[in-house]
């Protein structure tokens, strides 16, 4: 029988483990990435491993979240301390301003073929040239670059079947919104997305990115395009023509599912208010005042994306509605570079748009919130509540096309009012400039690492004991996401100090949460569905577990969380009957007696609500090694027993 994409990357990279759906399997990774926010703790984490060097064919390190230096020394601090740390292990360094680590790592690294593993959730951008890219917690990228296995549950692979062409106005956004739309947050959980059809050929790598980039809002394990001719000429015009190879599906090779979307039948989509699968056609909501309207991000700030957004403002035709607050975010600095040699960026500024730097920006809260119950247009990837820094902001997430329309008339409108569609071609060659990549030191010995006081020392959990007891601490809803758990915008320079950012957790619900935690020697997490969704910001379990959590208690988890929770040692359980989770309230004192054996012995989880007296069955699902890994304490732990 033939192999799909997805098949043939996770089958060539396999080092233990049955290639079989529904089993724990183990593979080589050939490259990581990490940004700055994820990045400081994962290369503590690295440090604490006693590994001389990285040992995968390539790690990067870049800087693109915590850019601004606002209100203190901290991202400062870290930043050196990421390029020493970088210069001494072997690590590539991309500074700030050099871009956003999906578009960096998608024009300069991506080799069709290999695998990458990275500590934000959105690294499956790389699957829009071939590889396996998989986001996932910090310390799962620590442990690659050690040279461990990353372990994943054998995927399903939905084929998502193209075919013919997009029509003017609608583009690459539109696809995935339509998915999502279809699929919704969680339909992608335990799967792989692979892309075929006839009609892949007519969309460009940037596109095939956006695309997989925000395969992420589905849960997928990770999202992936055939590496073909179109892949070539991509790589061939950033002057990378060596690392191509062509890797596409066997013409018998078996999918679990198929879902077909003609490109032709689409029309302008958009992502209401506050889930990126709450889509609806832009035409259903058209007239609805605009107060911002920002472009750019991981998922749509290429050069042809700003090209398509500068040309409908080219010479002066249009300019930014006087009641609308426009900002541009390059993805890199070549696409800046690009769109200022080919006068697309002095036709922006020209029509009265905001020209932010190369970095993920207002994407992560950190600045350009909207105002006071703002509507703001975004070619973002994310419209959580809250998200953007304003609490009562209402984010939508659209095309470049559909954001350049708003911004235009300073209400939704659907872009295909606008004339004649900009034709972006692919650059024969793209502008090729890697002098802010720094390489690492060929004598690390000579090297010293930089510590700022905002570096703080790498909290650990103790073994799982005998039994669990505490109270519900908190008790959530649905779609619970980690900007939930522990949010970006201000917070993000805390990352490196632990102590101080989980006073952040749960904040935007409970204010007082981690004095209640604290106060109560910890306790217990009740959520609903989808638990964690979002980022791969291991945070979201590592601060908990610094107050104390024991487990979160759930029906769904998202899986790049699930994983982190297991990494750090809370037990992540659903209900083995959902409906019991209308039987526990906030504040019940709750016993899980025996947890030890019941997890030895893979059998059924008992917990105890000696408030109410009930009794409940809990699953896990945990394969061996995560047994091990929450008797040990957590990932740190039992790799240091296996040492």
């Amino acid at each position: 029988m033939g192999k799909n994409v997805a098949q043939k990357l996770i089958d060539s990279h396999l080092v233990s483990g049955e290639a079989a759906q529904g089993k724990e399997v183990n593979v080589r990774i050939d490259q990581t990435i990490t940004q700055d926010a994820t990045g400081t703790m994962a290369y503590l984490q690295f440090e604490a491993m006693g590994v001389p060097r990285v040992r995968t064919k390539l790690s990067v390190s870049y800087v693109d979240h915590n850019t601004l230096q606002y209100g203190g020394f901290e991202n400062a601090d870290d930043h050196r301390f990421l390029q020493t740390l970088a210069s001494k292990y072997g690590i590539y360094f991309s500074r700030p301003g050099n871009g956003i680590c999906h578009q960096v790592h998608l024009e300069r690294f991506g080799v069709p073929g290999q695998t990458l593993l990275g500590s934000d959730s959105h690294t499956p951008t790389s699957g829009g040239v071939g590889m396996l890219a998989i986001g996932a917690g910090g310390l799962d990228v620590a442990v690659a670059m050690g040279g461990g296995a990353f372990s994943l549950t054998y995927p399903k692979v939905v084929l998502v079947n193209l075919k013919g062409k997009l029509k003017p106005w609608v583009s690459a956004k539109d696809v995935i919104l339509e998915l999502l739309r279809r699929m919704t947050v969680k339909g992608g959980v335990g799967k792989v997305i692979e892309y075929g059809g006839p009609g892949v050929a007519s969309l460009l790598v940037p596109e095939r990115a956006t695309i997989t980039n925000m395969g992420a809002e589905l849960g997928a394990t990770t999202s992936v395009f055939p590496s073909d001719e179109v892949t070539k000429e991509f790589l061939k015009a950033q002057g990378r023509a060596k690392d191509w190879i062509e890797l596409v599906a066997d013409a018998d090779a078996k999918y679990d599912e198929r879902i077909d979307i003609d490109l032709a039948k689409l029309e302008p989509m958009i992502a209401r208010p506050h889930m990126p699968d709450s889509v609806c056609k832009v035409s259903e909501i058209e007239g609805m005042k605009v107060d911002q309207v920002c472009v750019g991000s991981c998922t749509n700030s290429s050069y042809r994306d700003l090209m398509v957004v500068s040309d409908v403002f080219k010479k002066g035709k249009h300019k930014v509605h006087p009641e609308v607050s426009m900002t541009i975010s390059p993805g890199s600095k070549q696409v800046l570079d690009m769109l200022s040699l080919n006068k697309g960026l002095s036709h922006l500024i020209e029509a009265g748009a905001r020209i932010l730097e190369a970095t993920c920006g207002p994407c992560i809260g950190n600045g350009q919130s909207p105002p006071s119950a703002g509507v703001s247009l975004r070619t973002f990837n994310r419209n959580f509540e809250g998200r953007s820094g304003t609490k009562d902001g209402k984010v939508y997430l659209c095309s470049p096309e559909a954001a350049a329309a708003a911004a235009i008339y300073g209400v939704v409108t659907d872009p295909r009012k606008l004339g004649k569609y900009p034709r972006i071609a692919q650059p024969k060659r793209f502008l090729v400039d890697d002098s802010m990549v720094v390489p690492p030191a060929k004598d690390p010995s000579k090297v010293q690492i930089v510590r700022g006081p905002n570096i703080q020392p790498l909290p650990k959990a103790a073994p799982l004991g005998a039994s669990l007891k505490g109270k519900v601490l908190i008790k959530l809803g649905d779609n619970i996401t980690t900007d939930h758990i522990t949010p970006a915008g201000t917070w993000l320079k805390y990352r490196s100090n632990v102590p101080k950012y989980s006073e952040s957790v749960f904040s935007q619900i409970d204010a007082k949460f981690h004095e209640k935690a604290k106060a109560a020697g910890g306790g217990f997490v009740i959520g609903g569905e989808n638990y964690g969704q979002g980022s791969s910001r291991e945070h979201a379990a590592l601060c908990p577990m610094y107050l104390g959590i024991k487990a979160i208690i759930a029906k769904s988890f998202a899986r790049i969380h699930k994983d982190n929770l297991v990494n750090f040692g809370i037990l992540p359980l659903t209900f083995e009957n959902p409906a019991d989770y209308d039987a526990i309230a906030d504040g019940d004192a709750l016993e899980m007696p025996g947890i030890q054996d019941a997890l030895k012995s893979n059998g059924t989880v008992v917990l105890k609500d000696i408030t109410n007296g009930k009794e409940f069955k809990l699953k896990h699902g945990y394969s061996p090694r995560q047994v091990d890994t929450i008797l040990a304490g957590g990932t740190l732990n039992y790799t240091t027993m296996k040492a």
